[in-house]
């Protein structure tokens, strides 16, 4: 092997070593501080106890799947975690809350349940703009054949397909059976939906029906092609 050769190589083994020290041995790129963003209901100071991310440690060797891992065992709330390394000295936590689409209410409590049917918190005051859900199932074979998760998991479909128009005046989901859904407006109003099936047709045929019959109390687009309105 020739001697340039061999003073590259000498070179670029220095060099890695230099980098492994400068990474891990020194005190240049190491963890000073911590910070969190994102946080709506969960407090910034929770969610970095959680995170126990420790300080003075160098920046290369924080686990970010560790960190991740803690955060969703202990505050189901949280979403998603971005966990991001701001060299030389910082870590930033990124959170995103879930966002509870309908509320089950329990001897005086309210679990929040999100846009995927995921039941993340349980709170004592009911959130502003959130629908409860009413399951009365009990004797229906739905509940049976289905289970509990399913009929929530079709509810929850059912109000990601509303239109901001009816879902700003939806006060709670009734699910009697599979496809047997009816949504409470508010003002004596409501709207039978039958089962989760073809949303934006419904959806479009219910706005119809708004506009074309505005005094109506109950209206009927479980068949969306043969809507009906009915009361007043």
């Amino acid at each position: 092997m020739s001697r340039p050769v061999v003073l590259l190589l000498a070179v670029a083994v220095l060099l890695a070593g230099g980098g492994v020290w400068v990474l891990y041995g020194s005190q240049w790129l190491r963890v000073e501080r911590v910070t969190t963003s994102g946080t709506r209901v969960l407090s910034p100071d929770e969610v970095l106890r959680t995170a126990a991310v420790p300080t003075g440690v160098p920046m290369i060797s924080v686990d970010a799947g560790a960190v991740e891992g803690r955060l969703r065992a202990e505050l189901p709330r949280i979403d998603t975690i971005d966990v991001v390394r701001a060299w030389p000295h910082g870590i930033g936590l990124k959170v995103t809350e879930r966002k509870p689409v309908l509320l089950v209410e329990k001897g005086g409590k309210f679990t929040e349940v999100d846009r995927n049917g995921v039941r993340f918190a349980t709170v004592t005051k009911a959130p502003d703009g959130v629908p409860l859900l009413k399951l009365a199932a009990q004797r229906s074979p739905s509940l049976r054949r289905f289970g509990e998760q399913r009929l929530l998991d079709e509810a929850v479909r059912v109000t990601g397909e509303l239109p901001a128009a009816v879902a700003r005046n939806l006060t709670a989901v009734k699910v009697t059976s599979y496809d047997s859904i009816t949504l409470e407006l508010g003002s004596g109003r409501s709207a039978f939906w039958g089962s989760g099936e073809d949303g934006a047709a419904k959806s479009r045929a219910l706005l119809a029906l708004m506009k074309a019959v505005p005094g109506a109390g109950h209206f009927d687009v479980s068949a969306p092609t043969a809507p009906a309105a009915s009361g007043s």
